[in-house]
């Protein structure tokens, strides 16, 4: 089965519609044949997210509940080892490419693993691009 890092980025655009797109679609689409890849950060990403969402009035609890379910059911793995690297890959790569060491920590899980990274934040596509990562799309 084909495998991709997949970056919080593109999973808040389903859960907020207004920030949906063409390429957000494609790679909810390809979690049919695919699997994706997340570090242990992504859980307490989407979380905070979806609560801030809901603080905003963007979103309500039932709506959070709902999309956590879908997410649960989508062949989504977190990687166990994100922890691991923290104090030396992510950091240096965080520092290395000018991005925040949540976002290293993605790009850092895709070089390892040798895998395609799907993101639609622009720091982190062009830091992809300068390290040699593949992106999905």
């Amino acid at each position: 089965m084909n495998r991709f890092v997949l970056d919080n980025s593109v999973v808040m655009a389903w859960y907020f519609e207004d920030e949906a797109s063409d390429y957000t679609s494609s790679i909810l689409e390809r979690l049919a044949d695919e699997e994706a890849l997340v570090p242990s950060i992504w859980p307490l990403e989407v979380a905070n997210v979806m609560l801030v969402g809901e603080r905003r009035g963007r979103s309500n609890e039932a709506r959070t509940s709902r999309f956590a379910a879908l997410l649960g059911a989508l062949p989504i793995q977190v990687d166990g080892a994100t922890a691991q690297h923290a104090f030396a890959g992510i950091l240096a790569l965080a520092r290395e490419q000018r991005l925040s060491s949540y976002d290293a920590a993605y790009l850092e899980l895709a070089m390892r693993e040798g895998l395609p990274l799907a993101t639609q934040d622009r720091a982190l596509r062009a830091a992809a691009e300068k390290c040699g990562v593949g992106l999905v799309g």
